[in-house]
């Protein structure tokens, strides 16, 4: 049967090895029901992923992307599912943000292929919609006391900022001086596969 809509829906290798771990993390982090901002999206994957495997959550995708934010509405199309709703055009650096309060925000490896000020616009954007006791879930690969943690991540950093100067893998230290700044408290830092961590905020 011929699908219109296959060849919008874009495929991240990336995005099918780390969904099944960054949902373990989840499952711990995110309430039982309510709705979830999911920030830079990317193709879809996560969000799908997400949405069917916690159906108590309303999924709300995002991207500053119309190619990535048409993805994400094809893969919600070919999959039906109730909890995931059409993406937002949502760019971090861009107030008003086009949502006002959600019970969690997670945003998976946007910050080093961004500039610092995103950084800082996502912490306060997350600290004005997010309640107390709400979660902020981050996930992607850091620096620890100004050291990368693997050979591999100090080389992706490199071409990180040779493609952009403001882009490039943070120190953990600054993004949680950040979401301190902003009312969080540093829950969790998880390892996990290929040298990435899940840093869990929670609102105070």
């Amino acid at each position: 049967m011929n699908d219109p809509q296959a060849a919008q829906r874009l495929c991240a290798p990336a995005a099918e090895r780390n969904a099944a771990p960054i949902l373990e993390v989840l499952r711990g982090a995110l309430p039982a029901q309510g709705t979830v901002l999911e920030i830079a999206s990317g193709t879809g994957q996560h969000a799908v992923h997400f949405a069917s495997a916690l159906p108590g959550l309303t999924w709300q995708p995002s991207d500053a992307d119309a190619r990535a934010r048409a993805s994400i509405a094809a893969w919600r199309a070919h999959t039906g599912l109730a909890n995931l709703l059409e993406p937002l055009d949502l760019d971090v650096c861009r107030e008003p943000w086009p949502i006002e309060a959600v019970d969690a925000i997670v945003c998976i490896n946007m910050i080093h292929i961004a500039p610092w000020e995103a950084a800082r616009a996502l912490m306060k954007g997350a600290g004005v919609r997010i309640a107390e006791g709400g979660a902020l879930v981050l996930y992607g690969p850091y620096r620890r006391g100004g050291a990368h943690t693997a050979p591999s991540n100090e080389a992706f950093d490199a071409d990180l900022r040779a493609r952009d100067p403001s882009w490039g893998v943070r120190d953990m230290e600054d993004v949680e001086a950040l979401a301190q700044a902003q009312g969080f408290a540093c829950e969790a830092r998880v390892a996990m596969p290929a040298n990435n961590f899940c840093l869990v905020f929670r609102k105070r």
